[in-house]
């Protein structure tokens, strides 16, 4: 992997808008309130997709990349609170914004616990909505750009736990990449195994150090140019190792 000496670099949150597509879906029947969400959003600079079709919607989400969605609750009916869980799914780490009608407490239990970024009670002025669309954004930005690592064309997500170089995935165990996850956050500084089993494994007074040194062999085979001598993955002799980008 020629491309992983090349020195890391963080994504912005500059970046990480210009990587997004500025289109919110509304999945909203009342025309009222189309024309009313629409008219705000495209006044902040957003192009606004609307759908009336819940069923049809959670197909778009997955097919398609938002930049948020604005979801009336009561309009999905019974299967209000099933659909908001497959949407989320469908579409992690996108800003969700609930409407509601009078919202009870029992539905912003719902909605907070299910994940969605901000609920509105309808009716709701729409300036506030652009804001509160605004803060979502901002939070989910800044959230994103310390989820990943870039080392070349190779990038590291954390939230997904996955390696991909280009298109390519690399394919790690879950303790191969809380390793290097350890050790990417702590970058040029000597980690001992113990530290390690500790941190990734959760041992303390580990009785064999062996695990940690499978793990890092394993890592340097999928991810060094020549894992017989390593650049990033580096032995600390005596000790343990470190990351070096």
């Amino acid at each position: 992997m020629t491309t992983m000496m090349a020195e890391a670099v963080n994504f912005s949150t500059a970046e990480l808008r210009k990587s997004r597509v500025d289109k919110i879906l509304v999945i909203e029947h009342d025309q009222a309130l189309q024309t009313i969400i629409r008219r705000a959003l495209v006044s902040e600079g957003y192009e606004a997709e609307i759908i009336t079709n819940a069923i049809n919607a959670l197909a778009l989400v997955r097919q398609k990349t938002h930049s948020a969605l604005i979801v009336d609750f009561q309009f999905c009916g019974d299967q209000g609170p099933d659909l908001c869980r497959q949407l989320m799914q469908a579409a992690p780490g996108v800003p969700f914004v609930v409407l509601s009608a009078n919202p009870s407490s029992v539905e912003k239990i719902f909605f907070l616990e299910t994940g969605a970024d901000d609920y509105m009670a309808i009716p709701f002025s729409p300036r506030e909505l652009v804001a509160r669309l605004h803060a979502v954004r901002r939070r989910t930005f800044q959230s994103t750009a310390e989820s990943f690592y870039i080392l070349g064309t190779v990038m590291v997500d954390f939230v997904k736990m996955e390696v991909v170089r280009g298109h390519v995935q690399i394919p790690l165990t879950l303790k191969e990449f809380r390793t290097l996850e350890f050790m990417i956050k702590n970058a040029r500084r000597a980690i001992s195994r113990n530290e390690l089993l500790n941190e990734v494994w959760g041992y303390e007074n580990y009785p064999c150090t062996r695990t940690v040194d499978n793990h890092i062999l394993r890592l340097r085979q999928k991810l060094e140019d020549d894992p017989a001598n390593p650049a990033h993955l580096v032995t600390i002799h005596g000790l343990g190792y470190k990351f070096m980008p």
